[in-house]
């Protein structure tokens, strides 16, 4: 078990949290949540003995191991894909590291004497650490989650993969407590199936952070909101959480009205005139002093957020044709696509399949190599995208919304303030007049959000949202994108937001096709499922045979020469096959003459195939 007790941790003026605590035993997984700029992050250092604490202390048996995955990976972008996997100090780590290096060398000059002893010596001391299963283990994570060149350098791979090769280091690691900041992050859906499963059966205990709501509530049998410097537990998933929640808010506004009751009741008595003599009356005012003071912590985030609104006539967006290539590579092809008013669009698929260019083209950021993109006379384009936008840390956080818009317009005829859409979005009034630089980075990704909304678009753009922001803001997005009357055009691989947004599907494959789908996410992924079950369950079929003519009666000169050599040339095919089946097994481990055996075993099975086909037609012929 770990426990940490009484940790206060404060930046400047501002305290994270005060003296709070927690308890992790094993096997449990455990869910942290709470609105950016809380200290989810700097909590989970802290555990993880990255950051240290200003007070309280942290307890833990001396073998106890934790193996944190941070937000943002600093990997060292010197090493391959697999030194930087088996990065560790621990013996299985280090012999495993070795034996790579020692493969790699005998790879690059199969002829060296010293690299194939080095290499046996090393398999030896992998058969002594039983360290095979863990070998196989990390290179199946490694696949699963995309990276399938393991010698790849580090310094060669996108942001993403950098992520995926971080999260499969943290996860082949031993480790007795695994702390996973955002781990969806990057990833696919297939591969968030994949790592649910896999957590499934993983034998330490999980603490982490996640934006992905199906994700925490398939993973996790508790959840800790870190709310207003305090940390409230919650037994059970994140579907168990809301209620508790709900529940708890419910009985602290109960209390809250007894308490303003009460204290009504003390006000008055005070105002007719409390004589202050006695020690009772002076405790009785005391008293009333300390009622004033109290504070509950029961503010609700309000959801209802107002939207600004330009007017989008029937013409909208519209590509005709459209095809992209970087390279050779070809990311669209002749693609057609109309948006029309009102349209809520999901575009989902792989990584590098074209998701991010097609927003960008929209946006009139590239130009496509074929075909137009036709952008309506009304229309007005608010483009979220990953990241590109560095905010100016010197501005206060009103300031910065103040210099798109002091105000907006809703659709009917409202006039919001920029400080009230602030409030809106879980600035408060005081935090208003922070400087950017002081906030955390789940904060500074929903005060671009605001902005993007504070230019009154009609048509929104929204490449992987969910991304850095925590499930209350992605809450306060979802209502508004309820309320928005434009188009909505969203790349997500957020299961939950795209069920609660979208209601069509662009779904890009990587081989450049691209399909439609009229449903939500969770619909789409349903159909797959069963299409796959239906053709798992279906009988392979036999080639079809060619129908005879039926005209035909009499063979012809070549087909009686035909038919009398057949036989014989069947009867050699079928030698032929049985030694060159002989041959690969004397092989042995010669895997390159192995690999030429098996090809021309294939080729001959086909012949021999095609042998026996042609055959059955002659005898039907032969017959007549």
């Amino acid at each position: 078990m770990l426990t940490i007790e009484n940790i206060t941790k404060t930046y400047g003026d501002k305290t994270l949290f005060h003296s709070i605590s927690l308890h992790i035993a094993g096997r449990e997984r455990i869910g942290l949540i709470g609105v950016n700029g809380t200290g989810k992050s700097t909590l989970l250092k802290i555990i993880a003995g990255i950051e240290p604490a200003d007070e309280g202390k942290m307890e833990h048996p001396k073998d106890y191991q934790i193996e944190y995955l941070a937000q943002d990976p600093d990997l060292d972008s010197s090493l391959t894909v697999m030194e930087q996997l088996y990065y560790g100090d621990s013996p299985m780590m280090q012999v495993m590291r070795a034996y790579e290096r020692a493969l790699l060398r005998l790879q690059l000059d199969a002829t060296n004497e010293k690299a194939q002893t080095d290499l046996l010596n090393i398999q030896q001391k992998m058969d002594e650490l039983d360290a095979w299963e863990a070998n196989t283990n990390a290179k199946t994570i490694l696949t699963k989650l995309g990276i399938t060149n393991f010698n790849k350098q580090i310094a060669l791979l996108s942001g993403g993969q950098k992520k995926r090769v971080a999260l499969a280091k943290a996860l082949v690691q031993p480790a007795d407590l695994l702390i996973l900041d955002e781990p969806t992050n990057h990833l696919d859906h297939e591969s968030i199936e994949w790592l649910e499963k896999y957590l499934e059966m993983y034998r330490g205990s999980l603490l982490l952070v996640t934006h992905d709501r199906y994700f925490l509530n398939r993973v996790t049998n508790r959840i800790i909101e870190l709310h207003d410097g305090n940390l409230y537990t919650y037994e059970g998933n994140y579907e168990v959480f809301l209620e508790k929640k709900a529940e708890r808010e419910q009985l602290q506004r109960n209390y809250e009205i007894k308490h303003q009751n009460a204290l009504r009741r003390e006000l008055a008595w005070l105002k007719r005139g409390a004589r202050a003599r006695s020690t009772k009356q002076k405790a009785r005012i005391e008293r009333v002093h300390n009622m004033q003071e109290q504070t509950f912590q029961i503010k609700q985030e309000t959801i209802h957020v107002p939207v600004g609104f330009t007017r989008l006539g029937k013409k909208v967006i519209e590509l005709k044709e459209v095809s992209k290539s970087f390279g050779e590579k070809k990311i669209l092809a002749n693609m057609n696509q109309l948006l029309i008013p009102g349209d809520r669009l999901g575009i989902v698929g792989p990584n590098g399949a074209g998701k991010t260019t097609l927003l960008h083209m929209i946006a009139g950021r590239i130009s496509p190599d074929q075909g137009e993109v036709i952008i309506g006379d009304t229309v007005k384009i608010g483009y979220y995208t990953q990241g590109d936008e560095e905010l100016d840390g010197d501005l206060r956080v009103i300031d910065y919304i103040k210099k798109v818009a002091e105000v907006i317009h809703t659709k009917d005829g409202s006039v919001i303030t920029a400080e009230q859409m602030l409030e809106h979005f879980l600035f408060s009034r005081k935090q208003q007049w922070t400087y950017i630089h002081r906030l955390s980075g789940g904060e500074k990704r929903r005060l671009y959000l605001l902005k993007i909304l504070m230019k009154e678009p009609n048509v929104l753009l929204l490449d992987e949202p969910t991304n850095d922001l925590d499930t209350q803001t992605l809450s306060v997005l979802e209502e508004y994108l309820d309320e928005f009357p434009g188009v909505v055009v969203c790349v997500s691989h957020d299961r939950y937001f795209l069920d609660r947004v979208v209601d069509r599907l662009l779904v890009f494959t990587s081989n450049d096709s691209v399909t439609s789908y009229h449903g939500n996410y969770t619909d789409f992924l349903k159909q797959q499922i069963q299409t796959n079950d239906q053709a798992a369950k279906q009988p392979s079929k036999e080639p079809e045979k060619p129908i005879l003519n039926k005209q035909k009666k009499k063979m012809s000169y070549l087909d009686k020469k035909e038919w009398d050599e057949i036989e014989d040339d069947i009867t050699a095919l079928e030698e032929k096959l049985a030694a060159i089946q002989e041959e690969i097994i004397n092989a042995g481990s010669d895997s390159e003459k192995v690999q030429q055996l098996y090809q021309e075993q294939q080729e001959i099975e086909k012949t021999l195939n095609e042998k026996i086909d042609r055959w059955e037609e002659l005898s039907l012929l032969a017959e007549e």
